[in-house]
């Protein structure tokens, strides 16, 4: 039997959901009451919970940072150094992580934000390193460049029009060419291509638009 814990977090992925697609629509000045309609829940019950929109996103936020984590994790689990980044990649980008990133600077980073990005980092510089000392990454390619390739990917301009127009029968093909698309990008990481062009980017560039 589901507990209240489990239903609290089944609906709060309801919400991280329903916050994605409404961003990627309207971005930042995306409404609580268009998140609470597209999740199917009462603007009533969201602010019982959420006593403002902040909160919700701090929240949100919290959310997309434990999948990364957790998915790391995981890629630091398996043996093979580029099977787990690879999966650590590709499970972050279908989970659409980086979709919160038009809040970034709109509202408060918490501590515990913080922690959880800290750590966040972590992982994915051992993964990088792993992959780097195992020859299977090529050289120039940084961890800002993997955090970067994730957001990009994991927003689909298709998928996010296709559900917008109601074309879900469309929505399968798209799920697959953006299954396609990370194949070339994990592909791209790998050693033997030409080199990539300019510096590489600091983690400024990622980070820095957190800072309000």
């Amino acid at each position: 039997m589901a507990t209240r814990r489990d239903v609290a977090e089944r609906n709060d992925r309801t919400l991280l959901q329903a916050a994605r697609d409404v961003l990627a629509e309207d971005g930042a000045h995306a409404s609580v009451a268009a998140i609470a309609a597209r999740a199917g829940v009462g603007i009533g019950s969201l602010y019982r919970r959420y006593r403002t929109k902040e909160e919700l996103f701090q929240r949100l936020t919290l959310i997309s940072l434990d999948h990364w984590n957790e998915m790391a994790e995981q890629g630091l689990a398996d043996p093979d150094p580029w099977t787990g980044l690879a999966a650590f990649l590709r499970g972050c980008v279908e989970f659409g992580q980086g979709s919160l990133a038009p809040v970034a600077g709109a509202i408060e980073v918490t501590q515990e934000m913080s922690a959880r990005s800290a750590r966040g980092d972590e992982l994915l510089d051992e993964l990088v390193r792993r992959a780097h000392q195992a020859g299977v990454l090529r050289a120039e390619v940084t961890a800002v460049d993997i955090s970067l390739l994730i957001e990009q990917l994991g927003r689909s301009p298709a998928i996010d029009q296709l559900r917008k127009q109601g074309r879900h029968d469309l929505l399968p093909a798209a799920v697959q060419a953006r299954r396609r698309l990370i194949a070339i990008a994990l592909d791209g990481l790998r050693p033997g291509h030409d080199p990539l062009p300019g510096p590489p980017p600091d983690l400024e560039l990622f980070t820095g638009r957190w800072s309000s």
